[in-house]
């Protein structure tokens, strides 16, 4: 070893010590603050589903491959962070000796030849993502980025460094081909080969280009253990853990569907039991998230793939999906030394830490202690309420990140402290919710006028406990009762199922509303309520029938969404389909035969509980597809091909602004959601829209009135468009738009 080695390696040694000390306790930080987090025990079932998700997600990158260049950008640079931090263990050897190497796997070719390649293609997926950044900053003209909000720096730092070390890499290896100590042969390593033909033959570079190649690491390290809020680069690690605790590993796509009940102390809320001052309503402070919540603000890699997908984002709203989680993140760790001396209040209000404990905590966390977390920028909030009352619920946030982070369940927790304790949220939804405790439906509408949509039907509409046995419970949801063009729907897939001979009976005014607006405004008690007493209802309807004959029909994503997955928290445990699911069916097996084709384009729009929140993409445009060919299409691609898509359709589908209760809130901030996808959809050229859900059907209508628009572009649910299709006599009185119930 020459005085040059002895140095480089004295310096190589202090510096990894001070980054891996620095990073050692960066970490004890991270795990204490995650545990500050309420239980969560849900999180450790199925292990076996949670490691397959996990590898599929990270090794096979399916969430980031969705993006093409910048997913299989990302994928190389994840491999090489991987395989080529061998690499950097190998540098430790070669500070000590310019002939050092890897132990036992350095003299493999296989190793050479891979270790090149990777290297190679991670330097061109850095340029690439690197560029990307540069092109989508915030600063740059043309409107938003996805940026927008990030800490921009951090990223600049992070991928400067991961091209840094890949280079510093060839470096090394350049010198050694110079210095004739590389064992590999040119064919399996061409780059390395090619620099060390410019390269001086000079022993001493091997050793200083390690060292530089550790510094850089090493300093990388050490930056962000004193950043533990830098996503960016701690979402490498994090991201693993991340996925393998989502809170349903085996479902396809997001984490989407039933919202999470409310939690206390990591049991259900029992609302006959529950007590205020015992029992957590719903997340006030941000240790009352779960520890998983915590974890999810932790991982956030401030990519903006939620924001860029965000309806409310998109059309002026100040909620940014991304900006709300670094806002808990930053305030959860600001208030952690505050937390972890003790403090905290407990559900009455009162500090349970004493003033000893709180002496030596330093002010600025005792500060942040004090923040209310939801407030106006005047009260010092940490989320302002009119972010938290932006969020549509729509999912796409959920849909497009890539470390699956919750954030619908964590708006909606907030909204549940709000609303059942503050009492504070939009005025005009207490219009709703009266309307649902005192009425059975958020209009209001007198219950027994439930059934009057069956008026005028040249066929029966059978009640339960009229007939003995049905293949289909009919649920025909508030909006398919009582709204007008909601209840042209109804009529149409009554006709249509009694044209394909499907028995089915309603419940008529045994019906009650699912409780979808309440739950998802915050009001869980409401919508206990009245989901106990619809599945009473159910059940009893039901009754001495196993799961797979206890069938249900819904024309209303939200009712079949909320029926499907949330009644099963309640003891109801039913096979709900959407009514494009039945349709399409009864088309593909020809007891539906459509005949007339539908002229002048449609399109579909994919309402957010339908698509995202339950992955239905191509049943409705099966069924769509083969009405605009008037049966013609012979299999379901065929008839899929009839339509006209817009350019944000299933998975990155944008919200018509009707959901999370958004449907009964004015929409006061910047460009109105519903006419944002109007125009998108009246760009297609397409003179039906088609959709399926009736809240979908209001906004989308009131959105094609607004531009002026009404007779140029007719909004109508499938079930219509097949309907004209399939009976086109018929089906013309229904063709004339009738205004909307108040």
């Amino acid at each position: 070893m020459g005085s040059v080695q002895i140095v480089t390696t004295i310096l190589a040694a202090a510096i990894t010590a001070v980054a891996v000390w620095l990073a050692v306790r960066a970490v004890m930080k991270m795990v204490a603050v995650i545990r500050l987090g309420q239980p969560d025990p849900s999180r450790f079932t199925d292990r076996g589903t949670r490691t397959k998700t996990m590898l599929a997600e990270t090794a096979g990158h399916t969430r980031m491959l969705r993006w093409s260049v910048v997913g299989a950008a990302h994928w190389f640079v994840m491999v090489g962070f991987i395989v080529l931090s061998l690499l950097v263990l190998e540098a430790y050897f070669e500070v000590v000796s310019p002939t050092g190497g890897l132990p036992l796997v350095g003299g493999w070719v296989l190793y050479g030849l891979v270790t090149e390649w990777i290297g190679i293609l991670g330097i061109v997926s850095i340029l690439v993502l690197i560029a990307i950044r540069v092109r989508n900053r915030p600063t740059r003209p043309g409107g938003r980025s996805r940026f927008t909000g990030s800490t921009m720096w951090q990223g600049y730092f992070v991928e400067a460094v991961v091209l840094a070390v890949l280079i510093m890499g060839f470096v090394i290896r350049g010198f050694k081909v110079a210095t004739d100590h590389f064992e590999h042969p040119t064919w399996a390593t061409p780059l390395s080969h090619a620099l060390g033909g410019v390269l001086p033959d000079w022993d001493t570079g091997v050793s200083l280009a390690a060292l530089i190649k550790i510094a850089i690491s090493m300093t990388w390290l050490i930056v962000i253990a004193l950043n533990v809020t830098m996503g960016v680069a701690w979402h490498r690690f994090l991201a693993f853990f991340n996925i393998f605790f989502k809170r349903d590993p085996g479902r396809v796509g997001s984490g989407l569907g039933a919202l999470r009940p409310m939690m206390s102390e990591g049991k259900p809320l029992d609302f006959e039991e529950a007590d205020p001052e015992k029992d957590q309503f719903g997340v006030a402070q941000v240790e009352q998230f779960t520890w998983k919540g915590l974890l999810d603000f932790s991982t956030c890699t401030e990519c903006g793939r939620c924001q860029s997908q965000c309806p409310a984002w998109n059309t002026g709203k100040p909620l940014s999906p991304k900006l709300l989680v670094l806002s808990l993140r930053d305030h959860a760790y600001a208030k952690a030394p505050y937390l972890l001396a003790g403090g905290g209040k407990d559900l009455t209000g009162e500090e349970k830490a004493t003033a000893a404990q709180l002496a030596h905590v330093d002010v600025l966390a005792l500060a942040e202690a004090d923040k209310p977390l939801i407030g106006t920028a005047e009260e010092g909030g940490v989320i302002d309420p009119d972010v938290l009352w932006s969020c549509t619920t729509c999912g796409a946030c959920v849909e497009q990140c890539p470390v699956d982070i919750e954030h619908v369940d964590h708006i909606v927790d907030m909204r549940r402290y709000q609303v059942l304790i503050e009492s504070s949220f939009p005025s005009e939804a207490g219009v709703m919710l009266r309307n649902l405790e005192n009425k059975g439906n958020p209009w209001g509408a007198p219950q027994n006028t439930r059934e009057d949509w069956t008026k005028g039907l040249d066929f029966e509409v059978p009640r339960v406990g009229e007939v003995e046995d049905f293949e289909y419970l009919f649920w025909v949801g508030c909006a398919g009762a009582f709204e007008d063009r909601a209840k042209k729907t109804t009529r149409a897939v009554a006709t249509l199922l009694n044209e394909a001979g499907v028995t089915f009976a309603i419940l008529g005014e045994g019906e009650t509303c699912s409780g979808d607006p309440a739950r998802r405004i915050g009001n869980e008690f409401v919508f206990q309520m009245l989901a106990q007493q619809n599945v009473e209802t159910l059940n009893e309807a039901f009754e001495g029938r196993e799961k797979s004959k206890r069938k249900i029909v819904a024309t209303c994503p939200h009712c079949f969404n909320t029926l499907g997955n949330e009644y099963g928290q309640l003891g109801g445990e039913f096979e709900v389909v959407h009514h494009t699911q039945l349709l399409a069916h009864l088309v593909a097996t020809g007891r539906l035969t459509p005949v007339q084709p539908v002229d002048g384009g449609v399109t579909y729009h994919d309402p957010c509980y339908l698509g995202r929140h339950n992955r239905v993409f191509a049943p409705p445009r099966e069924v769509l597809g083969s009405a605009v060919a008037g049966g013609a299409a012979e299999s379901g691609a065929d008839r899929a091909s009839g339509l006209i898509e817009m350019p944000r359709n299933s998975e990155r589908s944008f919200c018509c602004g009707a959901g999370g209760a958004r449907m009964w809130m004015e929409e006061k901030i910047g460009k109105r959601i519903n006419v944002d996808r109007v125009e998108e959809a009246m760009a297609t050229g397409a003179k039906t829209v088609a959709v399926g859900c009736p809240f979908c059907s209001t906004m989308l209508n009131d959105g094609v009135n607004g531009k002026g628009a009404g007779e140029q572009v007719e909004v109508v649910d499938v079930a219509s468009v097949l309907l004209r299709s399939v009976k086109p006599e018929q089906a013309q009185g229904d063709k004339t738009a009738e205004p909307v119930a108040g």
